[in-house]
């Protein structure tokens, strides 16, 4: 206790020069000993229920997702957006999951295929294994008896075929149908359904009727019969291109028989396709609104709707606005849609900006693979990344991703099995041990490999600490 001389001091010197701390000497340990001080720290993870994907960098903690087993805790919608360029993981991380989700007895898968090589797509080898044939939609095969969908069936209602054969035109014409075409087409579609009665109708019907026009139609509406058939001649034109044009033989008939809409996996094998032509969308829209008539029903299993070149559904406003519906409508019955994409400006700079930003919206999980800086900030921005995940995206390596469940973002190791590796297989660099060559110099490649992941994990630790430390000298 000080004295009252010392305690008289030591107020005036406080008032003068302010508090003077007592100075500790340093202390000089070890890191070993060190480690006791600053505890380890990770990000929370999504729970211990679902699907395995890999390992979170930073942590090395176990990565489970399952859009099922969050959907209303922690995720809104149980919808799924992948992003990245080729070659870095995103087939593999589709492949693995959908296989992971099988194992689950509720489950239900449908893929639509849309890449391939050697004349078959690319989820053939995991059909095989599971012991499924896909659906394999082309024009050449349907011909011969191939597999056919047919938009009039009536397992799909009166509302939905209209709608469909609406979106069908209006893709193929690139803008959509005014009154006097859609009055000419919802009035052969009427007459069609109300007259054939002993069979499926097909779209021949209704490319006759639109030619032929009733009189009955005309009267009703108190027009001209020849106006109605001047009305409805560019969409009975449209129509009549799948029926003997080039996409002929596919829509143009009743439903295959012995489609198996009750095993497990389900995949549409679209390769046959030119992914650049106008079918494509068509062909998408036409599986979806089949799709969601005679697949998706109240049974308490889960689904999941995968499309690979997504952009052709997002990208497309009649179509886009099919799928918002499906979106829309699945959440209630246990539908999880998986869009895999390459660019996001893709879809957000296209004609469908508004119908791509509203599936986005409902898209509450967001990977997103290595991407150039550029596109990885146009990425950030419209889908509200933190400033250290975008600044990472351009440096991961194949495998890695950034994981974004709806505000949880981590950085994501995927990791694929012994057993998985025959069937989905693309990269070395995505497996989190690989068997070394005998050849030197692909060791050596794939050595280099291991040391460029080794040191953009570091630089991507690296990164995030200085936002980290950034931002708290913002706050302060």
């Amino acid at each position: 206790m000080l004295d009252p001389l010392g305690a008289l001091t030591e107020a005036f010197t406080s008032f003068l020069f302010g508090k003077v701390e007592t100075t500790r000497l340093p202390v000089r340990t070890s890191t070993g000993q060190a480690q006791a001080v600053y505890l380890p720290t990770a990000a929370p993870g999504l729970g211990d229920s679902g699907v395995i994907i890999g390992r979170e960098v930073y942590s090395g903690k176990g990565y489970i997702y399952d859009p099922f087993q969050l959907y209303g805790q922690q995720l809104p919608a149980p919808h799924w957006l992948v992003l990245g360029e080729s070659g870095n993981g995103k087939s593999a991380l589709e492949k693995t999951y959908v296989l992971r989700q099988l194992r689950f007895r509720d489950r239900q898968v449908v893929v639509l295929d849309a890449q391939g090589e050697d004349g078959v797509g690319e989820w053939n080898l995991i059909a095989q294994e599971l012991g499924i044939t896909p659906i394999r939609l082309d024009p050449t095969a349907a011909l011969n008896g191939g597999i056919r969908l047919n938009p009039l069936d009536p397992s799909i209602t009166t509302t939905g075929q209209l709608a469909l054969l609406r979106t069908i035109i209006e893709v193929a014409m690139g803008h959509g149908l005014d009154e006097r075409a859609g009055f000419a087409l919802k009035v052969a579609h009427a007459y069609v359904n109300e007259t054939i009665t002993d069979r499926q109708p097909v779209l021949t019907d209704i490319v006759e009727q639109l030619r032929h026009p009733e009189a009955e139609s005309a009267e009703a509406m108190n027009v001209d019969i020849d106006d109605v058939r001047a009305w409805g001649l560019d969409v009975a034109l449209v129509l009549d291109r799948l029926v003997d044009g080039d996409l002929r033989g596919m829509f143009d008939g009743p439903t295959s028989a012995g489609i198996d809409l009750d095993a497990p996996l389900i995949v549409f094998d679209l390769s046959h396709i030119d992914r650049n032509s106008i079918a494509m969308p068509i062909l998408m829209a036409i599986v979806g609104v089949w799709l969601e008539h005679t697949w998706i029903r109240p049974d308490r299993k889960k689904r999941i709707f995968l499309v690979e070149e997504a952009w052709h559904i997002i990208n497309s406003p009649f179509v886009a606005q099919l799928f918002q519906r499906l979106l829309k409508f699945g959440r209630r019955l246990g539908l999880s849609f998986v869009a895999v994409v390459h660019h996001l400006s893709d879809v957000v700079d296209g004609a469908a900006a508004r119908e791509a930003a509203a599936i986005l919206k409902m898209a509450s999980t967001r990977t997103i693979y290595a991407q150039k800086a550029d596109e990885a900030r146009a990425t950030g921005r419209v889908l509200g990344l933190p400033r250290w995940a975008v600044e990472i995206i351009p440096t991961l390596t194949p495998g890695i991703a950034v994981w974004d469940v709806n505000g949880n973002v981590q950085v994501v190791k995927h990791l694929i099995t012994e057993a998985e590796r025959p069937l989905v297989y693309t990269d070395r660099a995505m497996t989190e041990s690989s068997p070394m060559p005998a050849d030197d110099d692909t060791r050596a490649a794939l050595n280099a490999a291991a040391d460029a992941e080794a040191e953009a994990r570091a630089e991507a630790m690296a990164m995030e600490r200085r936002w980290r430390d950034e931002s708290s000298e913002t706050v302060a």
